[in-house]
């Protein structure tokens, strides 16, 4: 699950509780001999797995940690951060949100944030970006902006295929519900376009462990063309240290990035697209 910014950092609620199979069979257990003292009974078997009341007493505890889990995953299904499928589109109703077609919990956990941000019909940019994130279920981000003293407003498009390229239907649809007599401010003219992209070519030295299969290599490859493409949206920056993350997968000794050789710093309506890879195995080592 990957979460917006305003809600990774969220404390978790305290209404959930912290459950403890070890604790609370404690606690039964502690019960247990206390009702066996008040009956003038010296209950002296506990330690054995194979009493009677020891058994019975692993089985309440399973049925009650499992009950306080179910009540924890129902609490959890009403707040932004952790509800899930349908429980997510009950929630967004809230926000006159729908999610759209094929549309993942994660792309629309992210448009109820911005849609909150952008409840006001004043034109601002996260209404703006609101509407544009909710035309078309291929809109994976958004840039609202003006240039200078120019009122126009642009907004670049970013879409989900294509390689990040909106396409001519897609810019339609956007245009289209940001257009609308309902959402567009009367004085306001909107431009929208797909977002320009700059290609970044990812070079690296590899090592592997003795016992890496072969295969490891694909491995780092897929592994950072998968990353990129959910986490390299407009305004990211592909920062060194987060490609060489993505490619230090299991096998992997080590790595030594060598392109790109600096640090690249993305416009916030542009975004980086994954040009040539070339992974290059140096040998084996511990």
């Amino acid at each position: 699950m990957s979460l917006p910014p305003e809600l990774a950092n969220l404390p978790p609620p305290s209404i959930l509780e912290a459950i403890s199979f070890d604790a609370r069979y404690g606690e039964l257990k502690a019960k247990l001999v206390q009702l066996f003292d008040a009956a003038g009974i010296d209950y002296d078997v506990e330690d054995l797995e194979s009493d009677p009341a020891q058994i019975l007493l692993q089985v309440a505890g399973f049925q009650d940690i499992h009950l306080r889990q179910r009540i924890n995953e129902a609490i959890r299904s009403w707040f932004l951060a952790y509800a899930e499928n349908g429980d997510l589109d009950v929630l967004a109703q809230w926000y006159d949100v729908a999610r759209l077609g094929g549309e993942a919990d994660d792309a629309l956990r992210r448009r109820i944030v911005i849609n909150i941000q952008g409840r006001s019909t004043g034109g601002t940019e996260a209404r703006y970006r609101a509407v544009a994130l909710g035309a078309d279920v291929r809109v994976a981000d958004v840039a609202v902006y003006t240039e200078g003293r120019d009122p126009t407003i642009h907004v670049a498009v970013f879409s989900s295929d294509n390689s990040g390229m909106a396409d001519a239907a897609l810019l339609a649809n956007v245009d289209a519900a940001l257009q609308a007599p309902a959402v567009r401010m009367v004085n306001d003219t909107i431009v929208v376009a797909s977002a320009a992209q700059s290609e970044i070519s990812v070079t690296a030295r590899a090592w592997l462990l003795p016992q890496a299969p072969e295969s490891t290599i694909a491995l780092m490859e897929s592994n950072l063309r998968r990353a990129w493409k959910a986490a390299m949206l407009l305004g990211r920056d592909p920062a060194r240290s987060w490609i060489t993350a993505q490619l230090q997968v299991d096998g992997v000794q080590r790595v030594e990035l060598l392109e790109p050789a600096t640090e690249i710093e993305m416009p916030f309506n542009q975004a980086a697209a994954l040009g040539t890879l070339t992974i290059l195995k140096m040998g084996r080592a511990y």
